[in-house]
């Protein structure tokens, strides 16, 4: 499997506050977007990634159970901390797990970055974005192209550190030789459309393609931070247990 990753501040933010995090070896990619005050959104979106990367340290079995408790982990360690710190009171982050195994990928979801799955040609998104404009398209109130430019779009409606009881969305994915995955933040994808990531990724080894989506948001206007992970699998011999 080969993996790039980038981050970029963006042209109008001050701050990075997204997080990304990827381990080949095991199959996991992790990406977060955090919000909430000066470095708040820094600190939350850190902290949900850091709960990934020690559930890779346990070298627990992939499983829904072992992402939900991971996610739990992260939700109430974010909680805690903006309850003891006031300057992070009100933080919070997304977070968008994908956990590639042999033939099936296992994916833990919370708020409005995504994960697409790019299969013949074809992108996919497979994430549901858990924000108001995407319940105002599911209503038919608006269309999808116009809630990449909704005054509202960054309203989120679910997200971790916002409240106790917040579960993530979990998804069963089947995976092929071939099959190309992105995980991104909302500053991809409110600044590139869906059709121009598909025709990079259809013509670009990920190194390559992960510099030419920031590039395109950045040319768009940068108005967010801007992170992402692609990662494919080349190999037809394919075999991750």
């Amino acid at each position: 499997m080969t993996a790039a990753v980038r981050s970029d501040i963006g042209l109008i933010r001050t701050q990075n506050e997204d997080s990304a995090w990827y381990d080949e070896k095991t199959g996991l990619f992790a990406v977060a977007d955090g919000m909430g005050g000066h470095l708040a959104g820094e600190v939350a979106s850190a902290m949900a990634v850091d709960a990934i990367r020690h559930m890779a340290e346990e070298k627990q079995k992939a499983s829904f159970s072992a992402l939900s408790d991971a996610f739990d982990k992260a939700n109430a360690a974010i909680l805690d901390h903006a309850e003891q710190h006031a300057e992070c009171r009100g933080m919070g982050t997304t977070l968008s797990v994908l956990w590639v195994l042999q033939e099936k990928a296992l994916i833990a979801h919370m708020g409005d970055s995504r994960i697409y799955r790019l299969r013949d040609g074809k992108l996919e998104q497979v994430t549901r974005d858990h924000s108001l404009v995407q319940e105002l398209v599911q209503a038919g109130i608006i269309t999808k192209e116009e809630a990449r430019v909704h005054p509202r779009r960054n309203i989120i409606t679910r997200a971790l550190g916002t409240e106790w009881d917040n579960q993530p969305d979990l998804i069963l994915e089947d995976c092929r030789p071939g099959d190309c995955w992105l995980l991104c933040s909302d500053g991809l994808t409110g600044m590139v459309t869906d059709d121009a990531i598909a025709d990079v990724l259809n013509r670009q080894a990920p190194e390559e393609a992960a510099d030419t989506l920031v590039r395109l948001a950045l040319e768009a206007g940068g108005q967010d931070n801007i992170t992402l992970i692609i990662c494919r699998e080349e190999d037809e011999t394919w075999n991750r247990d």
